[in-house]
């Protein structure tokens, strides 16, 4: 069962783009260094950016993972992909101990 849970956007970019992009999340008062956290895409997300249709093939062109946690504050979420992206896409995590 998960501790916390919520959204980010992360953003490779205008044109041309980039291969990496990060997001912090904050505000996570009860997360330890030694939580579990897990970063997932949905199916019908979207954003101003990308359409769902671009969100339900994401993951064959990205993976994202997160950092380790920090005590009482949050985590970063790293992603990566195999081509030049651009624009925001809608991610989502949940944490727990």
């Amino acid at each position: 069962m998960s501790t916390g849970q919520g959204t980010a956007t992360i953003d490779f970019g205008a044109y041309p783009g980039s291969n990496e992009a990060t997001v912090a999340v904050t505000g996570q008062t009860s997360i330890s260094a030694t939580s579990k956290v897990d970063v997932f895409v949905m199916a019908d997300d979207s954003t101003s950016d990308h359409t769902a249709a671009d969100h339900r093939y994401l993951k064959l062109f990205a993976e994202f993972l997160a950092g380790t946690p920090t005590n009482g504050t949050g985590f970063t979420i790293y992603g990566r992909c195999i081509d030049r992206m651009q624009g925001t896409f809608a991610l989502r995590w949940v944490w727990a101990d």
